[in-house]
């Protein structure tokens, strides 16, 4: 836990409900340990698509389908979510959790590699969210810079790594060692990036917000 986790707890019992049918995914997620976004997130996730109503929505991560189903309920009903996913056993049960939500219409599923995947879209979204593999957010970063619109919103979750991102590589296991250090040059770039303005903050496992500055005329 990166924050006191009593404390946590006494801020998620305040949270409103979600919707029924993503409470029962919540729960199958924690049977099966599939791992979706904490209560503390989706109660963030809701506040920012509150105030920034994004009707073009990219998602990089798609699991089971449960942050893109959050999405679409919490956010503008004229929203369009494109959601990414790379794990093949998971692709058909986020599909199907899609239609039994009658999400299908809002909800576009490519399957593959974001990497790949990325490159290929065009156009722009006025809110884009990371949820993938750790070590690649600073690899995705190009293209979603590209994808992003001006004024648009980046959020990046579990960015802080239950802690171990403050301690230096050698006090992380080996196996950790380059998504520890990917993950410090990523958060690097977002905080230095001429084009954004970015707050790293403890929220579940931590999380960036990044807005894409728009551009300016430069006046001699």
């Amino acid at each position: 836990m990166i924050v006191d986790e009593r404390m946590t707890i006494f801020i998620d019992s305040m949270d409103t409900p979600n919707t029924e049918f993503l409470n029962q995914l919540e729960k199958y997620s924690k049977e099966t340990n599939v791992p979706i976004i904490r209560p503390s997130m989706q109660s963030f996730l809701k506040l920012l698509l509150a105030m920034k109503q994004p009707k073009k929505i990219l998602e990089v991560g798609t699991a089971i389908g449960f942050s893109a189903l959050l999405m679409s309920e919490y956010g503008p009903e004229d929203c369009h979510i494109t959601t990414i996913e790379k794990y093949e056993k998971r692709i058909p049960l986020a599909k199907e959790n899609f239609r039994k939500a009658g999400k299908e219409d809002r909800i576009t599923l490519l399957e593959g590699d974001a990497i790949e995947i990325l490159k290929e879209l065009e156009g722009t979204y006025d809110f884009i969210f990371m949820d993938a593999a750790k070590g690649q957010y600073i690899h995705f970063l190009p293209d979603i810079m590209r994808l992003l619109a001006d004024g648009g919103m980046l959020i990046s979750d579990n960015v802080l790594q239950d802690g171990e991102l403050k301690e230096s590589r050698f006090a992380v296991t080996r196996r950790n060692r380059t998504i520890h250090g990917r993950m410090r040059d990523y958060l690097y770039e977002l905080k230095h990036h001429p084009e954004l303005v970015t707050s790293i903050l403890p929220v579940g496992d931590g999380v960036t917000v990044s807005v894409k500055q728009k551009n300016k005329d430069i006046v001699e």
